[in-house]
């Protein structure tokens, strides 16, 4: 016999003759009750989502991470239980969130045959939970993934105006960015706002005559100034630490100024990428407003 597609509902595949209970006995296990998958198989973030969404029965709404795993949305830890919207007294043999929301009909959508909250409705639960930063990365996975716009989700926000989380939410909304190609872009990202420089536009594709030269993680085209994030593939590959010696040569004969962050520096010395990202816009000609502000005001107070 062929391998049962999977996560699958032991008892369904018995009564349909597609498995024996010897084979299902060894050559499967049940990650919740009556839903069975390869011994050893790798659950993901959606694999552990339709394995839920089984065990509730099939009568449950898919929702929160699960929701945006299914959406396909990256960066969600495997780790994570599932999470499933259904008012139930149940608990599966395993670890599954349970939520009993009331969901409105356009709150709800189809993925691969399976109720799961919208995009929008992902979002406005998913970033109304603790942590500014972390629900910002959420929120850019999410709209990376689908078509989703900050207005989809303000709607929501609007409807349910005194649910909890729903001021870190508008705050959330406000800072995130589909362009970010990774949760380290974005919490880069966020380290240059919060140090008080203006939000970097993201995905900058750079031209030299109409021949492309190169991607940018994010930077402020106006000033010619690219922050890239590297990650570790950056220092260890020596085929990719060759290409990005030439791809920054070509960026800088092109008038750029590139601030490179590594991780390290991101976690543990935040305020040396703002510096330097300040001090290559300053180089640019750029003027620091809060720096004007200042200015005027000592102008002012030096009048007679």
């Amino acid at each position: 016999m062929d391998e049962l597609p999977w996560p699958f509902i032991g008892t369904d595949e018995l009564a349909a003759g597609r498995v024996s209970r010897y084979r299902l006995r060894t050559r499967y296990q049940p990650i919740f009750r009556n839903v069975y998958v390869p011994k050893g198989a790798t659950l993901t973030p959606s694999t552990k989502a339709v394995a839920a969404w089984l065990w509730s029965r099939r009568q449950a709404t898919v929702a929160g991470m699960s929701a945006a795993a299914l959406h396909g949305a990256k960066w969600i830890d495997a780790r994570l239980p599932a999470e499933l919207n259904r008012p139930s007294r149940d608990r599966p043999n395993g670890v599954v969130l349970l939520h009993s929301d009331a969901l409105r009909d356009d709150e709800v959508c189809m993925v691969r045959g399976i109720p799961v909250t919208t995009p929008a409705r992902t979002a406005f639960d998913i970033g109304r939970r603790r942590g500014l930063t972390a629900a910002v990365v959420r929120l850019d996975g999410l709209m990376r993934a689908t078509k989703l716009s900050a207005g989809d989700v303000e709607l929501l926000s609007e409807r349910y105006r005194g649910a909890r989380g729903v001021v870190q939410l508008r705050r959330a909304i406000a800072l995130s960015d589909s362009g970010a190609e990774s949760p380290q872009e974005t919490r880069t990202r966020l380290t240059l706002v919060a140090g008080g420089l203006p939000a970097p536009r993201t995905q900058i594709e750079v031209f030299d005559e109409g021949y492309f030269v190169a991607r940018l993680d994010m930077g402020y085209d106006d000033w010619l100034v690219a922050v890239e994030f590297d990650g570790a593939q950056h220092w260890t590959d020596p085929g990719q630490r060759a290409g990005d010696i030439d791809r920054h040569a070509e960026l800088e004969a092109l008038g750029w100024r590139v601030v490179r962050v590594a991780s390290d520096m991101l976690r543990y010395r935040p305020e040396t990428v703002v510096a330097r990202t300040r001090s290559a816009l300053i180089a640019a000609g750029w003027r620091d407003p809060a720096e004007r502000r200042v200015m005027t005001r000592i102008r002012a107070n030096s009048r007679p």
